[in-house]
């Protein structure tokens, strides 16, 4: 069992962590337990390493955006909650390439690796929500979503972002046609 403030602590590093490294993916382990108000000892023994502090953060992120499936089903139509997470995990993965910066390629395959089941799961959840539904067409498939998708956290997000267009293009696809 955790202390509750060895927990606290460990979320505080996990937030700092995330926005230094988004914003700057050389952000230096000292910095982090800075912007965290922990230090050095609290930082290194809650994650040894640069790389299992950038892994935490963003299993972290993967799963809080998978988390939110239910809440965005009992809310809202499925194609609706389809939006609204696609949107997220836009941003979330954007976000990543950040990250990315801080982590050597074995460490950025695994994570990948570790990530695409459980999103794979999420979609297929929301498609199926969907299907159900009638919303979305019955050969609506989850890694051709994931995979169509990829292209919205590629997109130029400036001057004009472009990837609230382009998802809007991928799920008018999606759609049934009555």
């Amino acid at each position: 069992m955790v202390r509750s403030d060895a927990r606290e602590n460990r979320a505080r590093i996990l937030a700092a962590a995330r926005e230094a490294l988004a914003a700057d993916g050389s952000t230096s382990m000292n910095q982090i337990s800075q912007r965290a108000g922990v230090g050095a000892g609290t930082l290194y023994r809650n994650f040894p390493t640069r790389e299992s502090l950038v892994l935490a953060v963003y299993q972290d992120e993967v799963a809080r955006i998978i988390g939110t499936v239910p809440d965005l089903l009992a809310r809202m139509p499925p194609v609706e909650a389809l939006r609204h997470w696609t949107t997220d995990l836009v941003e979330a993965m954007r976000r990543k390439h950040g990250l990315g910066d801080a982590l050597g390629p074995g460490a950025y395959q695994a994570v990948n690796e570790q990530s695409y089941g459980p999103v794979i799961a999420a979609i297929t959840e929301l498609l199926d929500a969907g299907k159900k539904e009638g919303s979305i067409r019955p050969d609506a498939d989850p890694g051709d979503f994931l995979q169509l998708s990829g292209a919205l956290w590629r997109a130029a997000s400036s001057p004009e972002d472009r990837a609230p267009r382009m998802l809007a293009l991928i799920l008018d696809g999606l759609r049934t046609h009555r």
